[in-house]
């Protein structure tokens, strides 16, 4: 008999601190428990089952059987042509495109139709019949390791199953934690009930944290590799200001302000494209809020990072020559064809309209999504960007 207390105690641990639901755990024990009893004393094709009884410590083990109809197995006594014919039959019958080959009868797993219904009068094939098996309480340690390792196994399945319903429910939003290590550049956050990676290349570059240090980062991928559960976090990604504004602005959250398109250099600057479903709610007005107050938490969320909100607009011409800002646009001509833009401005709103190292104008090009170049009144191409590898997409 298992010490009760001890496992009663060991179930609650599992269940608050990793989320694993009892049921599971004793579905994980009865499952190692039958692993063993096969072990040191089943047959080959038996099928063993356990049932534990937690308010007693006892185990019974039982045997299945799964009820065949003779026409759809091969007995000992068939020959090859009866096999066949069998076969024919049941193929004759079957679903478009499916093929049914028959497997020989096993006396150990299965149980013709005609015995079960001496024990059960409705059964029918595909059903199980359950036989009651002797119960043995030395076993060896073998079968002892056995079981130890099914255990082991079934938790880890179930906590895999309790972490992806749990964060793979989060991904796409922002989330929580603590700074637990740090290896070659990447940052581990301990989320609680598993740990998720910061990337080098997700961080914003002028970021450094300390170990313990509270973090918060965008949640964009939850999947199973063989090596446990991947949790990818980042702060650098464009999703990351649409839902700090979605946590700061109201008017984001419900839907009423649409950010259309984000583009970003971490930690330095970002263009944020943002739409109205309401002509009465002012975009940009919802976004900065009262004397500055929404846009200023989220810049400060992101390390001082300057965010230029402009009104996107389904006009490509005003769009582009928007996304400029803060430089003044003479005029915008577009070539379709090549997804090209020509912008010229004045000679003075030249530098403003590049930008420091041509950030202003590279921002613009991934925001737009269109390959801009500008040019003074002179008609000199002053600075070209192209919106390839644009972070739009990511947003």
């Amino acid at each position: 008999m298992l010490d009760l207390k001890t496992m009663g105690s060991a179930l609650e641990q599992l269940e608050t601190e990793r989320g694993i639901p009892r049921e599971k755990i004793i579905e994980a024990i009865e499952q190692a428990l039958a692993a063993a009893y096969k072990k040191d004393y089943g047959k080959k094709g038996q099928i063993v089952r356990a049932v534990f009884d937690m308010s007693s410590g006892k185990t019974e083990f039982i045997q299945v059987k799964i009820v065949v109809d003779e026409a759809e197995v091969r007995m000992p006594e068939d020959s090859d042509e009866d096999a066949e014919e069998k076969e024919a039959k049941l193929n004759k019958n079957a679903a478009p495109g499916e093929e049914i080959s028959i497997r020989r009868f096993s006396p150990e797993h299965d149980i013709l139709l005609t015995d079960a219904r001496r024990i059960k009068r409705d059964a029918v094939s595909g059903d199980e019949i359950v036989f009651p098996l002797e119960t043995h309480a030395d076993y060896g340690r073998i079968a002892a390791q056995t079981a130890k390792q099914v255990i082991i196994q079934r938790i880890r399945e179930a906590e895999k199953v309790s972490i992806i319903g749990e964060y793979g429910g989060k991904q796409g939003d922002i989330v929580q934690g603590t700074v637990q290590r740090m290896e070659r550049g990447n940052i581990f956050v301990d989320l609680g009930k598993t740990t998720g990676l910061l990337a080098y290349e997700d961080q914003i570059p002028s970021e450094r944290y300390k170990q313990g240090e509270r973090i918060r980062a965008y949640l964009y991928k939850v999947e199973e590799t063989p090596r446990g559960i991947d949790v990818r976090l980042s702060r650098s990604h464009p999703k990351m200001i649409e839902k700090l504004f979605a946590q700061e602005a109201p008017e984001v959250a419900s839907g009423v302000v649409q950010i259309k398109a984000v583009a970003r250099e971490a930690g330095s600057r970002a263009k944020v494209a943002v739409f109205s479903t309401d002509e009465h709610i002012d975009p940009i007005g919802s976004c900065v809020g009262q004397r500055g107050v929404r846009v200023s938490t989220v810049m400060s969320e992101l390390g001082g990072e300057k965010i230029d909100l402009i009104v996107w607009s389904d006009d490509a011409k005003k769009f582009i020559a928007d996304s400029l800002s803060p430089a003044q646009v003479l005029s915008v001509e577009l070539d379709e064809e090549n997804h090209q833009a020509t912008i010229t401005v004045s000679a003075d709103q030249q530098s403003l309209a590049i930008g420091r190292g041509g950030q202003n104008v590279r921002l613009a090009a991934r925001l737009t999504g269109w390959k801009l170049d500008i040019q003074s009144v002179t008609g000199e191409i002053a600075a070209e960007a192209a919106p390839e590898t644009t972070e739009i997409d990511q947003a």
